[in-house]
């Protein structure tokens, strides 16, 4: 398979960037999307030339570094999948890709297609945690009787990878279903109730703070998401929030 690939070139963080054509050649369908990365990477090194930086880590869908957007949607066309689950067949012979790094202000690019996500990482530390001592005391945490739904429903919350496809698909750039994702797997456990109020109100403040933009419900953050996370996680952060508004 031949392509052209159209990839963002940035040198840092205060360079100003601009699209790059790459002709590729050899590529195989079952090859992944990183890994046509990869054939692109040691043809350019092999020419003396400055490879593309991309992030990745674990190539299995479990870590959320390999964020790309391509061919304008975040993680490429298949869904469900993130970019180093994308297989190349899911592309035709001759097509052209456009490769860019996640755009949000939140997200500032460090190079080429590498973005600073830290932005998650605080809104986490800001009230992602529980004080309820869970260290060798599993017996304890297992006797707690919780309806097979309501766990199921904080796994199902708990699987979000932290990729940011949500803020990337996001017309406003918003985390809601990031931040509310990481409210519900702990709104809806027993575990979860000490810094409940507490817990919202911080991690939506910081969200805030980070420059976000606002939920306006169009729903292309759970199309995108690869874990599938529901938009009734962010109808839960914002009862959440105005019960604690309320309590406060």
């Amino acid at each position: 398979m031949k392509l052209t690939l159209k990839i963002w070139r940035q040198k840092d963080a205060g360079s100003k960037g601009k699209m790059m054509n790459y002709p590729i050649s050899g590529i195989e369908g079952d090859m992944s999307f990183l890994e046509m990365l990869d054939v692109l990477n040691e043809e350019l090194i092999n020419k003396g030339e400055e490879p593309v930086e991309f992030d990745h880590d674990c190539r299995e869908g479990i870590c959320g570094t390999c964020s790309l957007q391509i061919n304008g949607e975040p993680h490429g066309p298949d869904r469900l999948v993130t970019t180093c689950q994308l297989h190349m067949r899911k592309f035709n012979d001759g097509d052209t890709i456009v490769i860019e790094p996640f755009r949000a202000k939140a997200f500032p690019v460090i190079k080429d297609l590498i973005v600073d996500r830290g932005a998650f990482d605080r809104i986490q530390q800001a009230g992602g945690y529980i004080s309820v001592n869970t260290s060798g005391n599993t017996v304890d945490a297992n006797a707690i009787p919780i309806e097979k739904h309501t766990a199921d429903t904080a796994m199902d919350a708990a699987t979000c990878i932290g990729c940011g496809a949500c803020v990337a698909a996001c017309k406003n750039a918003s985390a809601m279903l990031f931040t509310s994702a990481k409210v519900s797997q702990f709104a809806l456990l027993p575990q979860g109730q000490v810094e409940a109020t507490d817990r919202v109100q911080n991690m939506v403040r910081q969200m805030d703070l980070e420059g976000f933009g606002n939920c306006t419900n169009t729903g292309a953050c759970e199309v995108e998401c690869p874990k599938g996370i529901s938009l009734e996680n962010i109808a839960r952060l914002n009862r959440e929030y105005l019960s604690a508004s309320v309590k406060g």
